[in-house]
């Protein structure tokens, strides 16, 4: 159960430190993923196709960047609280 802890804890670190790049591999695979979910759809026009993927992608990193924002709010607020505790 500790291992797990560390690894969920290195994964955080990492996406705080690569806040964008994040973001960005969220954008691709949403992209990638609303495409393939697209293609099988055979009753729309290619056009109409990469519109919606287009929309999916957009709406997935804008949930993505808002959930950067919180990180990067709850990092600071906790770096405020140990930096105020370490002064105690």
């Amino acid at each position: 159960m500790a291992e797990a802890k560390t690894q969920v804890e290195s994964i955080r670190k990492w996406v705080v430190d690569h806040k964008l790049r994040t973001v960005g591999c969220l954008w691709l695979s949403g992209i990638t993923g609303s495409i393939a979910y697209n293609w099988s759809r055979p009753n729309m026009k290619t056009s109409v196709k990469i519109i919606h993927a287009r929309l999916h992608a957009q709406a997935l990193t804008l949930a993505a960047l808002a959930g950067a924002a919180v990180v990067e709010y709850y990092d600071h607020r906790a770096e405020a609280k140990r930096a105020k505790n370490s002064e105690q």
